[in-house]
């Protein structure tokens, strides 16, 4: 599959998300029940609903997005990657203009998104969210009733399992192991919620957010047997 696959056409990205409201008593008294019910299947019989909270913004349903990452191969021999990022406290601007940017990309060339875990993280997600706020699904994003071959959407997780489904694998391991610098060195995921809602840093989980982008383009890279993306080659812009 991989071989037919032109990097230049591929839109790798990376969504950072956090609880939609920065504590459970902020939460209306229905969803603090349902969110009691949902919390049930995780967290440890001494554990409150509250207790468990931070871990809402993982659940579309009780999180929301502050920042897409986007990123594009844009010259070969050597490669170079431009980054683009949405972001704020807007959920439904940021959602709007990135699936704008996916609508102009996609009228003039046929392309491919690419996430660690997209599958079962990153595209439903934002899809989950675009209904939410009322956004119509971009067209790449909304796989009902696609065939397998129609589906435009990689996920190098996906490709790291190579048929083995029990298999999870860390974009830090799969990084770490394939000698390509980890996006890990200031903050993880696990991070987030704090730094957005207590320390209200918003540039920190951009700058994380965006060195997930390049570490996923530097994981299909090792896949497809290409020289890496040197670090002098890549930069931030506001167009693709």
């Amino acid at each position: 599959m991989l071989e037919n696959i032109k990097p230049e056409d591929v839109l790798f990205l990376d969504i950072e998300t956090v609880p939609v409201m920065p504590g459970f008593n902020g939460l209306s008294p229905s969803l603090q029940a349902l969110w009691d019910k949902k919390s049930t299947s995780f967290r440890k019989e001494e554990q409150s609903a509250a207790e468990v909270y931070q871990r809402a913004g993982i659940y579309a349903e009780f999180g929301k997005v502050i920042c897409i990452s986007a990123g594009m191969v844009r010259e070969k021999n050597p490669y170079s990657f431009r980054l683009k990022s949405y972001y704020g406290d807007d959920e439904k601007t940021i959602l709007s203009e990135f699936s704008d940017m996916l609508s102009k990309l996609s009228a003039n060339r046929e392309i491919q998104l690419c996430a660690h875990n997209g599958k079962e993280f990153d595209y439903p997600y934002m899809a989950r969210r675009m209904v939410i706020n009322g956004i119509a699904i971009p067209g790449i994003l909304n796989n009902a009733g696609k065939k397998p071959w129609e589906v435009k959407l990689l996920d190098t997780m996906e490709l790291w399992k190579f048929g083995d489904f029990k298999s999870y694998t860390s974009l830090d391991l799969l990084t770490t192991v394939l000698g390509i610098p980890s996006p890990k060195d200031d903050i993880d995921g696990s991070m987030v919620a704090d730094i957005y809602w207590k320390e209200n840093d918003l540039k920190r989980i951009v700058t994380y957010c965006e060195k997930d982008v390049l570490a996923v383009a530097q994981v299909l890279f090792r896949f497809m047997n290409l020289p890496l993306i040197e670090p002098g080659r890549v930069e931030s812009a506001t167009l693709f």
